[in-house]
């Protein structure tokens, strides 16, 4: 690829919420890429991830692959674990205060979070670092000096923040040390490129390239990529929401789940989530938009392309083989009565409104049977959030189209 090329690619699936910032972002990362290829060096390239959580879906992975497109035109890059900021937990995205997690915790959850990345990441290229080496060393008078280079004003112009006191509820002091201390991430590692989700603007442009600017470092570049939305199309993928599309499940039931989704959502799922390059994502919209690819074949095609990615070719091929035998082939009755899904409802709740069983007690026990299927895909948790839309299964008769 010519540097152009790298370009388009490298900003592919980025939202900055302003033109001016994305242009201004576009020309930094072209003149730095230019500069590394004149100084024979590799741009540094990092992304941090909080483990929170150990339960990844692939909406967690749309920095993973952004990272990869960076190893692929042999850039450095290192997959931070921020066994520290866990500690306190990024405000960026939440309305209330974030629990805080212990140590423990934070170690538990890192073990299987890098292992879950090199699903996407190439684990021979990829760097782990833990912001713990340096953030555990920081001094007060440390945390004063970068703390000067903030106004109170900066933090409460966030909205989340601002809602928050606008409702009267608690900003605690600690919450703004976050971006404080992901913006001295970025300078210890001495970063030609940041790499983040839209939550993470204030953090990445503001504070990272204010924290490595004050000590004597050129400012990183901002790759802010766009939040997949959950199998409605709409909201944030999240596993509370029951929206989400596992990592840890199977080929069939990722298959299936893309497929679920609204075909308004594909452009994003195919430009966030696959291995496509730019031409090869046009091609795919402007097929579906000209007529000449049916909506149906291209979620096919998307749904292949992204279970591939994370299971290879084959299983994606017999996940393929399933969903038609299961939805193109017969294997269920073709006029099949619906039931309308509400938000938060859990499995046993939908399967007592729709009249697959007669009392809680008959559904645990066929739960338990592993006798309740959502297509083809066997539900083993009776309270849990409803997964998703699709064709409900109870034993070998009962069928109903969850909608």
């Amino acid at each position: 690829m010519n540097i152009d090329e790298q370009v388009e690619l490298l900003m592919q699936g980025t939202e900055y919420g302003d033109d001016h910032l994305r242009l201004a972002m576009s020309a930094e990362l072209r003149q730095r890429l230019l500069d590394a290829e004149n100084e024979g060096r590799k741009l540094r390239i990092y992304c941090g991830y909080d483990p929170r959580t150990s339960d990844l879906h692939i909406g967690h992975t749309v920095t993973m692959r952004k990272l990869r497109q960076f190893q692929d035109l042999g850039h450095e890059v290192t997959f931070l674990i921020g066994t520290y900021t866990s500690l306190i937990g990024d405000p960026s995205d939440k309305d209330k205060l974030r629990p805080l997690l212990t140590p423990e915790q934070v170690t538990q959850n890192a073990n299987t979070y890098a292992e879950q990345a090199f699903r996407v990441l190439d684990r021979e290229k990829t760097i782990i670092r833990y912001n713990a080496e340096w953030l555990s060393k920081l001094t007060f008078a440390d945390l004063i000096k970068l703390a000067s280079s903030f106004t109170i004003q900066q933090f409460l112009t966030r909205e989340n923040f601002r809602k928050r006191w606008d409702q009267g509820d608690a900003i605690h002091v600690h919450e703004t040390f976050y971006a404080i201390m992901q913006g001295y991430d970025a300078y210890a590692l001495k970063t030609d490129v940041q790499v983040g989700g839209t939550d993470q603007l204030f953090n990445i442009i503001t504070a990272a390239r204010k924290v490595m600017t004050s000590l004597g470092e050129k400012p990183n570049i901002g790759i802010i990529m766009a939040i997949l939305p959950g199998t409605d199309g709409v909201v944030k993928m999240s596993k509370s929401l029951g929206n989400h599309i596992p990592l840890n499940s199977s080929a069939e039931d990722m298959y299936g789940k893309v497929m679920s989704i609204p075909d308004s959502a594909m452009g994003q799922f195919a430009r966030l989530v696959t291995r496509w390059q730019p031409k090869d994502v046009s091609g795919f919209e402007n097929g579906i938009n000209s007529g000449k690819l049916h909506p149906r074949d291209a979620k096919m095609k998307l749904s292949w392309e992204i279970t591939a990615t994370y299971y290879g070719e084959k299983d994606a091929d017999k996940a393929q083989l399933s969903f038609q035998s299961l939805f193109q082939q017969g294997n269920i009755p073709s006029d099949l009565p619906e039931y309308s899904l509400r938000s938060g409802q859990t499995v046993i709740e939908v399967l007592l409104e729709a009249g697959m069983v007669a009392s809680k007690s008959e559904g645990r026990r066929l739960i338990e049977q592993k006798g309740v299927k959502l297509d083809r895909q066997t539900l083993l948790e009776f309270d849990a959030v409803f997964p998703h839309k699709g064709v409900l299964q109870v034993g070998k008769r009962k069928f109903v189209r969850v909608s």
